[in-house]
């Protein structure tokens, strides 16, 4: 499996980073992700639905440490990368 695209959409928000939109083997889609800015650094966070208890619960993720420690790799350079470039023309949209 490789990420054959990554797109950030920046947010301003005091955790909250940026969603992510990763493209798998030029193929399958996977929208919400999100870089979160923990106590730790940033880190990237699985997209999730709230169960009936209030709970999270991860709807798409890595099934092992090595793959999450690519994507996580892959999507905060890319992040990094966009965040150097700096903000875009308004009314300028990727998605």
């Amino acid at each position: 499996m490789e990420i054959t695209e990554v797109k950030v959409f920046p947010v301003d928000e005091e955790k909250l980073k940026a969603y992510i939109t990763i493209v798998l083997d030029n193929c399958f889609v996977v929208r919400d992700l999100k870089i979160i800015g923990g106590t730790a650094g940033l880190f990237v966070a699985m997209p999730s639905k709230r169960r009936k208890d209030g709970t999270f619960k991860d709807i798409a993720h890595p099934l092992n440490q090595e793959t999450r420690a690519v994507m996580e790799k892959t999507i905060l350079d890319a992040y990094l990368a966009e965040i150097k470039r700096g903000p875009r023309e308004p009314g300028h949209n990727d998605d």
